[in-house]
């Protein structure tokens, strides 16, 4: 699950550039959620075809599949037309909570899809982390039984103001990070990963680093400071870190010995 959440993350963020919220962005973020998790693969980033319950509630989500469809289709017809980010992210965890368009993982793909306005406008993230349970569930269940959001809404202010709190608190701790560096993450930990596994050794390491700079299609304006990044994270290496690089302790220690 902690692995599904990290993939629909990083999902997120990838498409941060995109314009509009799409049925395809939504039902991949469930694919990535459920992965695993259903037990028809098939159902996962399906809007699904058959009935489903809600436990401890009276509702009744849709049944029928057609219809279905077309309550999906509207809702993001309708996100897409609220200009508001925070209001685009509370509308997003009502309507997919209560379409409960897919056969689980209905309430997770809702707050994740809340994120995904608020990362396009480079605000921080929504979390429900320190959220009582109770109080969660008790909001959706007068979504449910009413259709009245004045829990939900201030359940979300709330988790919005307290998560908020504590991603400025982490920033500061952490401080800023270089952009570069998380725009180029892969390539980096595959070159370093790369010239660990291979042995080269220590003569041929900064050679080795350029050949696979450009190997990367790095722009070319960009390739040196990458180049200074990977120099920088072989300066830095150690036993302690190589996990980074998916390096295991025995390969680094044979990879020292040529240096």
């Amino acid at each position: 699950m902690i692995l599904n959440h990290k993939a629909a993350i990083e999902y997120i963020v990838e498409s941060a550039q995109d314009e509009r919220i799409t049925s395809h962005e939504i039902c991949s973020i469930h694919a990535l959620l459920s992965e695993n998790l259903l037990g028809d693969p098939a159902a996962s980033g399906r809007v699904r075809n058959i009935a489903v319950e809600i436990g401890g509630s009276t509702y009744v989500p849709l049944e029928n599949p057609q219809v279905l469809r077309e309550c999906f289709d509207l809702f993001v017809e309708k996100v897409n037309e609220i200009d508001d980010p925070f209001e685009q992210s509370l509308f997003s965890i009502v309507h997919l909570s209560y379409l409960q368009a897919f056969e689980d993982v209905n309430k997770r793909t809702a707050r994740l899809v809340a994120n995904v306005p608020l990362v396009r406008e480079n605000l921080r993230p929504l979390s429900f982390t320190d959220v009582d349970q109770g109080a969660y569930v008790k909001s959706l269940l007068v979504v449910y039984e009413k259709t009245d959001i004045s829990l939900i809404r201030d359940l979300y202010l709330w988790a919005y103001h307290r998560s908020s709190q504590r991603y400025t608190a982490i920033q500061q701790a952490m401080g800023e990070p270089n952009l570069l560096k998380l725009r180029y993450r892969t390539a980096i930990q595959e070159i370093v990963r790369s010239i660990i596994l291979e042995k080269v050794p220590g003569e041929r390491v900064v050679k080795e680093i350029r050949n696979l700079v450009q190997s990367h299609n790095i722009p070319e304006a960009e390739r040196e400071d990458v180049f200074n990044l990977v120099e920088n994270e072989f300066i830095n290496l150690h036993d302690g870190n190589v996990a980074r690089f998916k390096v295991r302790p025995s390969e680094f220690e044979a990879w020292k010995l040529l240096q």
